[in-house]
């Protein structure tokens, strides 16, 4: 399957966005929640979407139905039997949000991105463009 490079570049940076603000969750709540007794501790996979207690991601959402438009809900895990309450859950969604919004700028330097709420979640939108062919 063919893969616009430009579209790769996008993906590799935004991928790494959200393994830098995973990083952060772990940091500062890594020991909120008992963790999965199936789910490596963090740091022993070679993947850090599989390990530790948090996972957050971009899901791309062609925006169908959303005052927002298109752009990448931001998804949050963790990987946990323990009861995590809404607050906690929302709580943990709004400090991913405000780092990822602090970060835009950093990883994307020459576009305009945001994080906005929209209905429940939080998601990325702006310019996806790939440019000229």
């Amino acid at each position: 399957m063919y893969i616009h490079p430009k579209l790769a570049a996008f993906t590799k940076t935004l991928e790494a966005l959200f393994l830098d603000v995973d990083e952060f969750l772990e940091d500062e709540w890594g020991d909120s929640f008992s963790l999965h007794p199936n789910r490596p501790g963090r740091g022993q996979t070679a993947n850090p979407e599989m390990d530790g207690l948090y996972n957050v991601g971009p899901d791309f959402t062609p925006g169908l139905g959303s005052e927002k438009g298109r752009g990448y809900v931001i998804s949050l895990k963790a990987a946990t039997l323990d009861r995590v309450t809404p607050e906690q859950f929302e709580f943990l969604m709004e400090e991913a949000a405000i780092l990822i919004q602090k970060k835009l700028p950093e990883y994307f330097p020459d576009r305009k991105l945001d994080v906005v709420r929209d209905g429940k979640r939080f998601k990325i939108i702006g310019d996806f463009s790939l440019g000229e062919v």
